[in-house]
């Protein structure tokens, strides 16, 4: 009886349009899921990631689940989970990755899931890491173990967003440290983040995770610009 108030002091939105959600329709309404630009790379074997990586970073596979475009769906809805504590959106994404990846033999043997971690000031201020609920439910599909605690952010670096794309390259001094290598010697990991532009933090993360014995590497991100 109450849900007709509720909805009517608290309408669910679609958070890539805005626009009003149906009953039936959650986080993301049914036309914008069609329109959002899906990459594929991990159905049609895109060499995209490890494009952007060449001569600096190895990794044994990549992935992201969408193009990004300026003022598009897609950056709505990072900037939604970012900048808005829509971490829900994280889930959703998660879920619709996670679900395709567990269908393909590159990533079954994957051991652990790593987020890209926020330094520890950034993360008290946010109050979460906008990759965790993605990394989390990619985790449960692949039937992968979820370590947030083993790559730290040694350096809390200003917001990228007002950056373009060549000075974030240039002026990357992103440093991280890894708190043990004894928990990912060994193991195939899945480093994910939300957004791979020049690839420089990816590779900063990678240059340390491979003080680790035997590791390999693979990458999911939820979108590349």
């Amino acid at each position: 009886m109450l849900k007709p108030i509720v909805d009517l002091l608290f309408p669910k939105v679609c958070y890539a349009c805005l626009n009003l959600l149906n009953d039936n329709e959650d986080t993301i309404c049914v036309d914008c899921r069609h329109d959002l630009p899906v990459t594929n790379f991990h159905f049609d074997n895109d060499d995209a990631i490890k494009k952007v990586l060449y001569g600096r970073a190895i990794i044994e596979n990549g992935t992201a689940l969408f193009r990004f475009e300026k003022k598009g769906l897609v950056q709505q809805l990072i900037h939604g989970l970012k900048y808005r504590g829509y971490e829900n959106i994280g889930v959703l994404l998660g879920n619709w990755l996670g679900s395709e990846l567990k269908t393909l033999e590159n990533y079954k043997d994957i051991d652990i899931v790593i987020p890209v971690p926020l330094h520890k000031k950034k993360l008290k201020k946010r109050g979460y890491n906008q990759v965790a609920k993605f990394g989390q439910q990619l985790a449960l599909a692949l039937n992968a173990e979820y370590v947030d605690g083993v790559l730290v952010k040694v350096s809390n670096t200003k917001s990228q967003t007002i950056k373009n794309r060549l000075a974030r390259w240039i002026n990357n001094d992103e440093l991280f440290d890894i708190a043990s290598t004894t928990p990912i010697e060994s193991k195939h990991i899945l480093l994910v983040d939300d957004l791979i532009t020049t690839g420089a933090t990816l590779e900063a993360c990678i240059m340390v995770l491979n003080k680790a014995k035997n590791v390999k590497i693979s990458i999911a991100t939820m979108a590349i610009a």
